[in-house]
Parts: C-alpha cells; structure tokens; sequence
C-alpha cells in the first residue's frame, strides 16, 4: 500500500478533536436501542443504517417518469401486503382467530404460561414438541394460487380525518405534524382511537416512549400511570418493533422484560401477556439443538431454560428451549418463508433429479472447478446456495445460460440496479430481454417473466445473487411466488452486511445446511480484492499495490479528513488514478458526526457542484441517493424541479419525486454509508474513518465498504488501531431469528 496517489495539498490547521461522535457510533445494548444498532435496518429518511437518524416509517414511494400508475415500489409493497394476507389466511384456516381481548386456551394459554415460568426462574412445560423431520416427498401436483391482485397504494386519510386528530394532538401538546400519519396508520376513527389510548401515539414512526407519555398524561391527567396496561402493551409492541429495526425477527422474553423494566413498566410479564391476549405479539417456544458431546448449552444473556412435558417418558433427557416473542408480521413471513423453502426442497422427485443430472452434465463438464459443481447441484436440487464475492458472479452467471440453452424459463435477480448492470455484462448482448433483472422488480412485475395464471413466477430457475440483502419478507415473497419443480439458487458474500430489514435468511440457511452449498474458488483479482480477502478473513494485511491500486491517507482529526476526501475525489484520483469524480464514492460510518455523510456532502458540493440549493436544498447537477424503500439506495442526478417535483435521473431510469416527499426519500449522494453502498460498486472509492466513528467499525463494515472499489481504493484513516481490531476482533452483531428451527423441522440437515 502506497500514501496518496498524486502530491498532497497542504495540510489544514488543527481543528477542534472534540467531535460530536458519529450518529452510529454507539452500540446497542437492547431492543430499545435497536435504531443505533450498527446492523440496524432501520427506514431512516433516505437511508438504513444510521441509528441516530432512524424512523420507523417507510418512506413512501414515488411514480415514475414514465407514466406508470404504479410505482416500482408501491408495487413491491401491495406484493408485500398481499403476501401478508395469505399467510394470516392460512394460519387462520389452520390454527382458528383468537379474538382480541378474549380468553386464550389450549397451546396459546400454555405459551403464557411458558414466559411466566421463564420470569420466575421455573422450567416452563413443553408447549410445542418438536417434530421429527419431514422425509423428502414428491409433490404431484402444482400448488394452485390466485392471480396477483391489482397494485394498490395505501387510502390516504380525508381531510377531516387529519383535522378531527390535529385537534385530539393540539389537545395533547403533541405536534401537529404527526396528524397526517398518525390518521394513516391507525385509519378511520384515529382520533377516537388515541383518546380512548393515547399511548397509541407509539405507533407512529418517530414517536419516543417519553414522548407518548406525555401525551398520555395530558389528555388522562390523574389516571395515567406507569402501570396502566396500555401503557405496557404499547410499549411492548414498541420494544418488538425497534428490536426489527436492528434485525431481529423475535426477542427472547427475558430480554424483553427486562427492557420493559428499564421503561418503569411494574409487571413486564403482564404487560407481554396482554400484548399476546390482544394480537399484537405472538409466544413461541423453540427447542435448542443439542450439540456433539453433551446437551446444549444456553447463553446466559437468553436465560433460556430447560423445557420437558411431562406425558414423556422419565429416562428421555431434557431438551433446552428458548420462549421468545415476536411481532406477527415477521412470524408469519418466517414461517412463510421456511415453508417455501421446504416445498422447494422436496417438490424434485428422484427420477426427475437424475434425468436432470444427465441431461446438465455437458454443460457441467464444459466448465470448470466451482462452476461446474454449482450446474450439477442445481441440476439435482430445488434449493442450492452459492458463497463467493464479485468476480464469483460469474459462475451463477454460467449456470443461467447453461439452463436457458436446455430450453428451462430463466431469470437471475441482483439487489440493485448496479447489479443488475454487472450481472448482464456477463451475459452479453445475446441474453433473452428480462433475465437480468432487479428483486424488487420481479416481485412487483415490473421486470422479469411475469406470473402465471396461478399467480407464481414464470420460471424453471430463479437465481438470486445479493442474497444477503434479502430480509425475511423479501425471502418469503420469492419462495412463495416459485411454482412447485423450480429450482432457486441464492448466491452472495457472507461477509457483507446484512438486510436493512428484520431477519438474516442466507446467514440461516447457510448455518442450517439443509441444502447443497457451493463455495466459489474464484479470488477477486487485484490489490484491492487481495486486501478484502483478508478482511473477510480477520486480517488487515498490507498488500503491493504499485499501481496505486490502495492508498492510506492518514489524518489527525475530522477537519483534515474531510479535506483530503475532498482532494481526493476532485484532483487526487482523477489525476493520478484515472478516474473521475462523478466515478468517485466516498464512504463514511454513519450520517452524523463531524465526517459525516452531511459534514461530506456538504463540502463536497460546494467543491464539485457550487449552488444555492434553491430545490430543496439541490440543484441540477448534484449527485443524490434515492431511497423508494427501506433498504434500497438508487444512486442519481438532478435533472430539474417544476411543480411535479424534483426530477431524477437514476441509472439512466427518469423518477419524479413530489416536493413533500425530497426530504424523506433523497440525500446527496457524493457520501454514502457502507449500507447504502452495499450492492453497489464504483471505479474508486474513498472510504472516510473519523475517529469520532470508531465504535461504528465492524469487520462486515469494513469488508463492505473496502470492497465498493473495483480499480482504486483510498483510505482516509483517522482510526488509529480502532480499524485492525474491529476487522480482527468485531463481528457481525448476533440477530434473533427462527428460521433454522423452523427449517430444521420439515427438512433433515444434508451434511
């Protein structure tokens, strides 16, 4: 590794060390906490990964240029809810509707009884026995859906709806911007709603525990207390809520009483409990699998306990559990989810699987190494996973063509529009229109093969790359919408980081081994792909770059590290390196903080694009990062603003963003976030490491953001030794999830 690539300015004048520290700089210690988690998928305005800034609300999507009636991404959300429906339909029709407030009997009373006893120190009864695993089974006939529904977005509240709550707010010194989504998200008869429970305020993206407090107190007065039950059910759901936002599907129930407690709630456990009678959390007992030589053993931070029916024979052993309790919505999808994946596992029948051997082998024995092995396992199984980082997106790429020349319907998905670019480069000009296409996109229909009469996607092969990103709901769409005989293959870097959203569906499936998994042993090529390797395996080596290929700039405080970023990309790299600035990413820890995303872009557009902002504070020309949906950046340009809004050029896609909808949903994008930045890659990067962001840094961070350069990295480097311990000493943040034990219940472990 060289220092800079061309000669260095002077050095500015110390700046003040005292740096307020990044918004993502501090850990999460609990669900209540979650926004600031570092692997948070939190929706913040415009971006997904920093804490300080995160919302709970989805910024809405916006209409295309193009004249579509429907957005991409109102699109993948009607997909989404439609998704919902089913699932709850066929829970409904399986298991019969507890109505809220009722009595609860049966499994579901002794599931409230299982979190009692993990409270009080007692082993809970076994509520669920865990089934043996399914044996693989041949599934004759294709299960029939109905078609998609027409796309719909969300009814917008009336005008006298928002007034009748503005009121009920004004009322309780609450602002009276939160009217237009409080009225959106409770529906008609809101303000009926919040009187009857003000702390139903915490259902509104943005609103703090305190906060909703103090409504509460100023429209009950003398009869709000700590211990009123709505009070502990809202901000039970709250807790669950922001523990989504930091990835988890479920909490388990001791760390969800004791985040309660910290909230002065008396009775944690009455207050779950009322959360699970009226429908807003379901329990779960989930058994622990017992590892080779001895029983399991269960982390102490879970207080998991041990759980034996008592109808079982005396000399069985004991089977460890863990109770935890989650959201409805990301149950539903984890179980949706598992109950895909499971179908697609078992719907190839043996026959089938070995005349598929046969009729792929000439294309197997066409290619080479891990290639090769990817064909002849997505030959024999429904459901194959492939590890490897960018220059391995050609072996997924090989094996889409491979199948197309069968005659089988294809189609291969990336994260990003980006990626969609570099997937199709390895198809070339002669690939059939739709087979590149983006996961968003096919789901909501407006890429890919469409659907079928029966509502499934018109494939024999679907081959996902990104799978990472993948969050539980997006990962249960695409299982849901295959029709039974196709094959899924799911293709990413484990080392990256994970979904802005709740859940870590690759992470689980590669743990839970239920199907074949394909390791890529193609390197990335160069300097810079030498160095990431190492990341990804715990080591910050230095490597020969004598091209220039990575260069250490180091820096003394935040005011130097923005400087020479700024130098960098305006005169350094173009000049020395050959790359220009508009091909230049800078990426940085979080928003905040002294060198931050806004510190950066700020100086950066002053530098690059000097303007008054005149347009929301941007102006034709500047560089933007535009978020349709939680956990999707589409990097762009300003074109223009008139009456319709701002007008985007993304990825050569035209977008118009309405006025109200700018400071939600766009950001300048000269600096980015390694969230942002995932599936993403540019000629160069810049990747900024103040040390005031230090506890941010974790070695999927760094492996992420040192891999967004494909010819040139620069390190602004402020760490000190906060950046070799975090790649040697910091993993992935650990997320809660279900989906392995639910696997490994109807699919026996393949190795």
């Amino acid at each position: 590794m060289s220092t800079e690539p061309a000669a260095a300015e002077g050095h500015p004048g110390p700046a003040d060390t005292d740096a307020p520290r990044a918004g993502q700089g501090a850990e999460a210690t609990g669900p209540e906490e979650a926004a600031a988690e570092e692997g948070a998928g939190a929706p913040d305005p415009a971006d997904t990964d920093d804490g300080a800034d995160a919302d709970a609300g989805a910024p809405a999507a916006e209409p295309t240029a193009e004249g579509e009636g429907v957005s991409e991404a109102a699109a993948e959300i009607a997909a989404q809810r439609e998704l919902q429906e089913r699932i709850a339909q066929r829970k409904a029709a399986k298991e019969g509707p507890i109505a809220a407030g009722g009595k609860l009997s049966g499994t579901a009373a002794d599931l409230l009884a299982a979190v009692r006893a993990v409270e009080s120190g007692e082993r809970p009864a076994a509520v669920f026995s865990e089934p043996a695993p399914a044996p693989r089974k041949v599934v004759a006939e294709p299960v029939r859906r109905a078609p998609a529904a027409a796309p719909t977005g969300p009814a917008e509240p009336t005008a006298e709806a928002v007034d009748a709550v503005r009121a009920l707010l004004a009322e309780g010194g609450a602002p009276a911007s939160l009217a237009a989504p409080a009225a959106a998200t409770l529906g008609e008869g809101a303000d009926s709603a919040l009187r009857d429970d003000p702390w139903q305020l915490l259902r509104i993206p943005g609103v703090r525990p305190e906060q909703a407090d103090g409504f509460a107190r100023a429209l009950l007065g003398a009869e709000c207390g700590p211990d009123d039950e709505r009070r502990g059910r809202a901000l039970t759901v709250w807790l669950l809520e922001q523990a989504a936002v930091a990835g988890h599907t479920a909490l388990d129930a001791p760390l969800l009483a004791e985040a309660l407690g910290k909230r002065a709630v008396p009775d944690p456990g009455e207050a779950v409990q009322s959360a699970i009678a009226e429908g807003d959390a379901l329990v779960f007992q989930d058994a622990l699998e017992e590892p080779p030589g001895g029983p399991a053993r269960a982390p102490e931070s879970t207080q998991e306990t041990a759980a034996q029916d008592g109808s079982q024979d005396g000399d069985e052993a004991e089977r460890p559990v863990r109770v935890l309790v989650g959201l409805e919505r990301y149950a539903l999808a984890e179980e949706s989810l598992a109950d895909g994946l499971a179908r697609l596992v078992n719907s190839l029948s043996k026959d089938d699987s070995s005349q598929a051997l046969a009729d792929w082998e000439p294309a197997a024995a066409a290619a080479a190494g891990s290639t090769a092995e990817l064909i002849r396992a997505a030959a024999g199984h429904g459901l194959v996973l492939h590890t490897g980082a960018e220059a391995a997106r050609a072996e997924p790429a090989a094996l889409v063509q491979a199948a197309a020349r069968l005659g089988l319907r294809v189609c291969a998905a990336a994260h990003s529009v980006d990626g969609r670019r570099r997937l199709a480069e390895h198809f070339g000009p002669g690939a059939p229109e739709g087979t590149a296409v983006t996961v968003s996109g096919l789901l909501s229909g407006t890429e890919g093969p469409g659907r079928d009469r029966d509502g499934a996607l018109a494939v024999d092969l679907l081959v996902v790359l990104d799978a990472p990103q993948l969050d539980v709901e997006t990962a249960a769409m695409l299982a849901e919408s295959l029709p039974d005989g196709a094959r899924l293959v799911l293709s990413g870097d484990p080392s990256v980081l994970w979904s802005a959203g709740p859940g870590r569906a690759f992470a689980d499936l590669l743990a839970a081994r239920v199907c074949p998994q394909i390791a890529s042993r193609t390197p990335d090529p160069g300097p810079v792909g030498e160095l990431v390797s190492g990341i990804g395996a715990g080591e910050l080596n230095e490597v020969a770059a004598p091209g220039k290929e990575v260069v250490i700039v180091p820096v003394r405080d935040a005011a130097e590290a923005i400087h020479r970023a700024v130098q960098l990309v305006a005169d350094s790299v173009p000049r020395a390196i050959g790359v220009p600035s508009e091909q230049t990413q800078v990426i940085t820890p979080g928003h905040g903080g002294a060198a931050g995303t806004r510190a950066l872009n700020a100086a950066l557009k002053e530098r690059l694009n000097p303007g008054p902002g005149r347009f929301g504070g941007f102006d034709p020309g500047d560089r933007i990062a535009y978020v349709p949906a939680p956990g999707r950046t589409v990097p762009g340009r300003v074109v223009r603003a008139d009456a319709d809004g701002l007008h985007l050029d993304c990825a050569g896609t035209p977008v118009v963003v309405s006025q109200d909808a700018v400071e939600r949903t766009v950001r300048h994008g000269w600096a980015l976030t390694a969230h942002q930045a995932v599936g993403l890659r540019w000629p160069a990067a810049v990747v900024v490491l103040p040390g005031d962001a230090t506890q941010a840094l974790s070695r999927p961070w760094v492996y992420t953001a040192f891999g967004r350069g494909e010819r040139h990295l620069s390190v602004v480097h402020g760490a000190d030794t906060a950046l070799p311990r975090a790649v040697a000493e910091v993993p992935a943040k650990p997320r809660t999830t279900r989906l392995q034990t639910l696997l490994r219940a109807q699919v026996p472990p393949t190795q």
